[in-house]
């Protein structure tokens, strides 16, 4: 990545704390986090492609969704747990660059599957007779590889961004990860036309896919009046975990993406939950409240424990 018009080479993360017993309880709480992060969404994906059983247009999205997660997570998650042991926080322009790209590339791709999981739900309530059409293992493929260009495109915008500030002064970061809002604080230029840019890619990208989601939610639930007792228990239990997900995610982002380049004292911990929280939640959620999922992991592990 080319550096444009800055005499600034590496910047100082200040992290979440900067006390040291503070730092200590950061590095094994994150790790924890992290870890679990990892081993869940993981499990979801060697489950759903080990399993006969899990083969629907829901699980081919939710093995995407905790891809997603799980390098959505690795882009900040690790510098913060290393960082909170280091003495100097200090990342290179390049490293904070990628970090940019990498931050948006994954958390647009969670965005796009999540709206993904909401269309499926939406035709296998609303339209059950032609769902099998609709919703062929084509369509699937066809749906990922689209949110995979538009989440490469939404990145590429970002860094594009990114790489136009000229940094001439202070570069100390106040924060635990790379991100344009930090960025824009440091940049000696107006900042206005950027931060417009800003809002109206990440911030109109959150704020239109939460109002879909929200919309195709109330439509999928209105509709199950027409369903039977136990047609609408199922359904319900499915839409209740994708709107908890959808909720614990896009909060945090509509916060951080749809406001003026000020800063709050809460920013960080904000940012924890949507980059951090949210992918170490999600595992749960699906897996708790899906039966299906869960006697498939058990298949698997029985499988692999008589194999053995």
């Amino acid at each position: 990545m080319t550096q444009q018009n800055s005499s600034i080479t590496e910047f100082i993360l200040l992290g979440l704390t900067q006390d040291p017993m503070k730092q200590k309880m950061v590095f094994v709480i994150f790790l924890v986090f992290y870890v679990g992060t990892v081993v869940g969404n993981l499990l979801i994906i060697v489950t759903i492609k080990s399993s006969q059983t899990l083969g629907s247009p829901m699980y081919f999205f939710l093995f995407y969704l905790s891809l997603a997660d799980s390098c959505f997570s690795t882009s900040t998650a690790p510098r913060l747990i290393v960082d909170a042991l280091s003495a100097k926080k200090i990342i290179s322009y390049n490293e904070c660059m990628t970090q940019v790209f990498a931050l948006h590339l994954f958390g647009c791709m969670e965005i796009f599957v999540l709206i993904l999981m909401a269309v499926d739900r939406y035709v296998a309530i609303c339209k059950p007779l032609r769902y099998p059409i609709i919703m062929s293992r084509q369509v699937c493929i066809i749906l990922i590889v689209l949110a995979w260009i538009g989440s490469f495109i939404h990145s590429m915008a970002q860094i594009i961004l990114a790489l136009k500030l000229p940094f001439c002064g202070p570069n100390l970061i106040d924060h635990f990860f790379c991100d344009m809002q930090p960025l824009l604080k440091l940049a000696c230029m107006d900042i206005y036309v950027i931060n417009l840019l800003l809002v109206s890619n990440s911030g109109a990208i959150c704020s239109s896919s939460f109002v879909i989601l929200m919309i195709s939610y109330i439509v999928i639930l209105h509709s199950l009046r027409n369903h039977s007792a136990e047609g609408r228990k199922k359904a319900l239990s499915t839409c209740t975990s994708h709107i908890t997900v959808v909720i614990l995610f896009f909060g945090p982002c509509i916060f951080i993406y749809t406001r003026p380049p000020t800063t709050f004292p809460m920013d960080k911990m904000v940012s924890v939950f949507y980059t951090i929280g949210t992918p170490f939640l999600n595992p749960l959620i699906y897996t708790l409240r899906n039966a299906e999922v869960k006697n498939a992991m058990r298949k698997l592990w029985h499988i692999k424990i008589t194999s053995t």
